[in-house]
C-alpha cells in the first residue's frame, strides 16, 4: 500500500481509485465515497476532482427530492470505461497477491484465539467464492473483527463477505455438512492461519 500510495499520489487516491475500479457500474455521491473509503470529505472532494480532471471517472447529475418536496441536482461519479489505461491500473491496484502480502493475519491479532483463517474471493482473484474471509476460533471479539473488516473494505474499495464462527459451531457445521462452510472449504482458498487442530478435524470427515 505504501509503494502504491507514493506512486499514485497518496493513500487516499489509491482507496478511491480502487472503489471505482471494483464497483465500475456504480455511481457514487461524495458522501458515498467518504463512507466507503474512510477518506475525509475534503480529501475525497480533492481526489475526486483530480480523477475527474484526468477522465479516470465521469460525472452525472441526478435529481434528489428533499423532505419538503424541493428538488435539487446532485453530482454523482462513476468509472470512465473509456479511460485508456484502465486495464493496466486495475491490474496494479487490484492485484490479489498484493492484498495478501499486506499481512492480514497481523490485523486480526487482538480479536481472540484464531485457530483457522481462510481467505478467498478477491484475495485470491477467484469469482467462485461464498466468503472472502472465514475466521474460526475461541472467544472471538466480533465487534473488533467488524471494525477490521470495515477498514479492509475502505482500503480495498469493495464490500467483503465474511464469516466468523466459534470453534464449536464450526465443528457442528462440519458434522452437519453445512453448505456454506463446505463450499468455503471445497472452493479455491488460502489458509492464512491454521494451527492444525481444525484441519485435523476436517480431514477426518
Amino acid at each position: 500500500m505504501e509503494t502504491l500510495a507514493k506512486l499514485f499520489g497518496g493513500g487516499a487516491r489509491v482507496r478511491i481509485m480502487r472503489l471505482f475500479l471494483l464497483n465500475n457500474e456504480t455511481s457514487f455521491e461524495i458522501e458515498d465515497v467518504v463512507s466507503r473509503t474512510r477518506v475525509t470529505k475534503a480529501n475525497s472532494r480533492k481526489e475526486v476532482n483530480a480523477l475527474l480532471a484526468m477522465n479516470f471517472i465521469k460525472q452525472k447529475m441526478v435529481t434528489h427530492e428533499g423532505s419538503r418536496g424541493a428538488k435539487k441536482k446532485v453530482p454523482t461519479y462513476q468509472l470512465n470505461p473509456h479511460f485508456p489505461y484502465i486495464n493496466s491500473i486495475r491490474d496494479l491496484l487490484v492485484d490479489p497477491s498484493l492484498l495478501l502480502r499486506e499481512d492480514l493475519s497481523a490485523r486480526f491479532k487482538q480479536v481472540g484465539k484464531i485457530k483457522l483463517m481462510i481467505v478467498s474471493g478477491i484475495f485470491i482473484g477467484s469469482d467462485k467464492s461464498r466468503a472472502d474471509i472465514l475466521v474460526v476460533g475461541d472467544k472471538l471479539k466480533k465487534n473488533v473483527i467488524q471494525q477490521i473488516i470495515k477498514g479492509l473494505e475502505s482500503e480495498i474499495g469493495k464490500e467483503l463477505n465474511y464469516v466468523v464462527l466459534e470453534s464449536d459451531e464450526f465443528k457442528y457445521r462440519i458434522d452437519m455438512y453445512d453448505k456454506l462452510v463446505c463450499d468455503i472449504l471445497d472452493w479455491p482458498h488460502e489458509r492464512i492461519i491454521d494451527n492444525g487442530q481444525l484441519s485435523t478435524y476436517i480431514s477426518k470427515k
